[in-house]
């Protein structure tokens, strides 16, 4: 009976430790900054970190507010506190754990984010995004995100994405690449029309999907430099989504089967091989558990002591 209540408890240990891998999100960083002031002193927060466990819906919500996005996205705030450009920056790569792990990915993006957080009037870190297992785009759940939050439509002039990204939507406009967003951001300097912010959204290319793709940081420090330059006051919002390539639209999916199947080959470990590799570790170490846990209860239950012992003839 001892043996069969420790197999079962075995089995409950096996099962709860598969149930904590497959519960476990993945989560990913997002980093807010703005070397200007914008919001009430309510609203923008300076090196703050909101340690929550947090959805995409959840992030805009946060940077609305927190960051003091409100009172230039949402048109029904009027605080003249206006910004020329908001930058939502799409990462392809980085995962929370990256941020402290001694091999990075991209050092010179870290060391960017960093040193903006820390240079910035205006920064707040979101180390635990739990990106969601649907079919939708995280800068498609940020858009949504504002559009809800802010109560009313999006206050800001245009909506500009860059890349491949995947918005859905009304009003936007395709930018071609980096040198069509310093025409843009030329032409609306010129023009002096900046009393309503820009919002401008880059999705970066998985690097399977081109072997020229430059550096995620080598990109938006080349973003920030033309944001210098043009005279704009901006802010960015980085976020990372390194499983996009898994949640694309069906209308999408089918331009990922129709390319070069050169990336099949490759041995670089995504989110689902991790997830993977986690669930078969975690099968394999509560096998090995339960057998020496089963085969120590047979080996105790075969020793057979007698339950008293004769006293020994006198002599």
């Amino acid at each position: 009976m001892v043996g069969i209540k420790a197999i079962f408890l075995g089995f409950a240990l096996l099962a709860a430790q598969l149930l904590h891998v497959c519960s476990s999100p993945a989560t990913v960083p997002a980093f807010l900054w703005s070397r200007f002031k914008h919001g009430s002193s309510q609203d923008s927060a300076k090196e703050a970190v909101n340690y929550q466990t947090i959805s995409p819906n959840s992030l805009a919500k946060f940077v609305l507010s927190e960051g003091g996005w409100s009172s230039f996205v949402c048109s029904g705030e009027n605080l003249h506190q206006n910004v020329d450009v908001a930058l939502v920056f799409i990462g392809k790569e980085l995962r929370t754990a990256d941020i402290t792990r001694s091999n990075q990915r991209d050092p010179a993006l870290i060391d960017l984010l960093k040193q903006s957080f820390k240079s910035s009037n205006v920064s707040v870190a979101f180390p635990y995004i739990a990106l969601s297992s649907e079919k939708d785009t995280l800068e498609n759940s940020l858009i949504s995100g504002f559009i809800e939050n802010c109560g009313h439509d999006l206050g800001v002039k245009n909506i500009a994405y860059m890349e491949s990204c995947s918005l859905e939507g009304q009003n936007l406009q395709k930018i071609g690449g980096l040198h069509s967003l310093q025409d843009y951001l030329s032409t609306k300097m010129k023009s002096g029309e900046t009393k309503l912010t820009d919002l401008i959204v880059f999705c970066g290319e998985k690097s399977e999907e081109s072997v020229h793709t430059e550096s995620e940081g080598k990109v938006l420090s080349e973003i920030v430099d033309l944001l210098e330059k043009s005279g704009s006051t901006y802010t960015v919002l980085y976020a990372s989504d390194p499983y996009r390539s898994y949640r694309y639209p069906s209308h999408m999916e089918m331009r990922f089967l129709a390319e070069d199947n050169s990336s099949t080959n490759s041995t670089h470990c995504d989110g689902v091989c991790q997830l993977k590799s986690s669930l078969l570790e975690g099968l394999f170490v509560g096998i090995v558990l339960l057998i020496i846990l089963i085969s120590g209860l047979c080996c105790m239950m075969g020793i057979d002591t007698p339950s008293r012992f004769e006293t020994a003839p006198e002599s």
